[in-house]
């Protein structure tokens, strides 16, 4: 028998069927959100059988031992999962609901597990393409530990080791879209089911231009609208120029940036540069600027720090405060400006005479389109950083991944010269930061 959620009783009946104080009530009404009564045109609180039901099923969790806190974030987690609690512990079967006493408990998995051993049971109901499973895995580790410490532990730790798998071709691209989409769809539903805001400040957060990783921003957004502020999260691939025209649009306090690679860094380099014009307070994170800390210095934003702990403390600081200090991000040389600008300008014809000049079985075609859009994406990113250094850390992805299916140093090497020869071809003297780059690369290899 479901639950009627009409609104018929006043507090006063509330107080006598549950034994709940009245100040206990409103505390948890004005700081969880929980139960949510309806109110008379007079603005007096009106509860439904459902409410009270509510209430007791809160009392019930708490008698077990569980404290306030964590009752309501089991009550949202069980939600977001499309459980209704009152279902599971079974108040829902008596017309005339029963007593906090006699609600039963849940069916709380051992304390024995952890959330290594969850994690790791989590990344092979993933391999397997076992989504029954592996949703089962994330409510009962949900049932154990606090929200932020599943998402962090769980969650953004799985889809790591995945990535590293993926990374060392122990497991396929379909199982880390997989294993992605299903961590994408419970940070979606823990963010639905996070209480209103109940803290005086707004932070926007997105992902730049041509950046599809939205893990991370998404657990922030969460992390931060658990902790009771107003978060308004834009997802990925934002139009740099977008950013500064929905802050002004929604008051934000802090706008909040994210790039993982080295293309889109250069992207929130820009991005910062627009805000900053227009005093727009700006903070930032990601990947990318924990593998190369001196990009740090190219970025003329607030570093937010290198966890998704760290950067949830200083988000929230920074909207505590009024004040954000910037330092002067560092200068670019001409020569790489000049090189960025050169570059930009001929790419084209570059690629062109590079894939004239590869043998054309050296690769497969999809793979030489690829390999020659994904470097020359990061050499112009490079560039306008002013570091070509940078890019050498994609080509120890790129070893790695050759190595991994069994191809040869040497076709490597001949890609390399080609392309300092195309260079050479097309800007001449202006190329020489990416000659000289090459050129390192090259004698790594040999």
């Amino acid at each position: 028998m479901s639950i009627s959620t009409t609104p018929t009783y006043n507090i006063k009946v509330v107080l006598n069927k549950t034994g709940i104080a009245a100040d206990t009530l409103r505390a948890w009404e004005r700081r969880y959100g929980l139960p949510n009564p309806q109110r008379t045109p007079g603005g007096h609180r009106l509860y439904s059988d459902y409410d009270i039901a509510t209430i007791k099923w809160l009392m019930a969790r708490q008698a077990e031992g569980l404290s306030i806190s964590r009752a309501v974030d089991l009550w949202n987690e069980q939600i977001a999962s499309g459980l209704d609690p009152l279902e599971r512990s079974g108040a829902a079967s008596l017309p005339g609901l029963a007593s906090s006493a006699s609600i039963s408990p849940l069916a709380v998995p051992s304390p024995a597990s952890t959330l290594v051993s969850l994690r790791a049971d989590w990344i092979q109901a993933c391999k397997e393409f076992d989504e029954l499973a592996a949703e089962q895995i994330l409510n009962q580790a949900f049932s154990l530990f606090p929200v932020e410490a599943v998402c962090m532990d769980l969650l953004q730790k799985g889809l790591s080791e995945i990535g590293e798998l993926w990374y060392e071709n122990k497991l396929s691209v379909q199982q880390e879209h997989f294993a992605s989409a299903l961590a994408m769809r419970r940070l979606d539903a823990l963010l639905s089911a996070a209480p209103a805001p109940t803290r005086k400040g707004t932070a926007l957060i997105g992902c730049v231009a041509e950046e599809w990783h939205t893990f991370t921003p998404l657990l922030l957004a969460l992390l931060l609208r658990r902790r009771g502020w107003h978060v308004i999260y834009l997802g990925a691939n934002v139009p740099n120029d977008r950013f500064a025209e929905t802050a002004e649009t929604v008051g934000a306090d802090l706008v909040i940036l994210v790039a993982q690679t080295l293309v889109t860094a250069a992207s929130l380099q820009l991005a910062a540069q627009t805000l900053a014009v227009q005093n727009v307070r700006v903070a930032y994170g990601g990947r990318i600027f924990n593998l190369h800390p001196s990009l740090r210095e190219k970025i003329p934003a607030h570093f937010l720090g290198e966890s998704i702990e760290a950067s949830a403390h200083e988000a929230e600081r920074l909207l505590q405060s009024k004040t954000l200090k910037v330092s002067e991000p560092l200068r670019v040389s001409e020569a790489h400006l000049a090189a960025h600008q050169f570059f930009t300008a001929h790419r084209a014809e570059i690629e062109l005479t590079l894939k004239q000049l590869v043998p054309p079985l050296a690769v497969s075609p999809s793979g030489l389109e690829s390999g020659i859009q994904h470097l020359g994406d990061n050499i112009a990113a490079a560039l306008q950083l002013g570091d070509m250094g940078y890019v050498s850390g994609e080509m120890e992805w790129l070893k790695t991944l050759m190595q991994a299916h069994s191809r040869p140093a040497s076709e490597l090497i001949h890609f390399m010269q080609s392309y300092a020869e195309a260079v050479d071809r097309h800007i001449n003297g202006a190329g020489e930061p990416i000659k000289r780059w090459l050129a390192e690369e090259i004698a790594k290899l040999q």
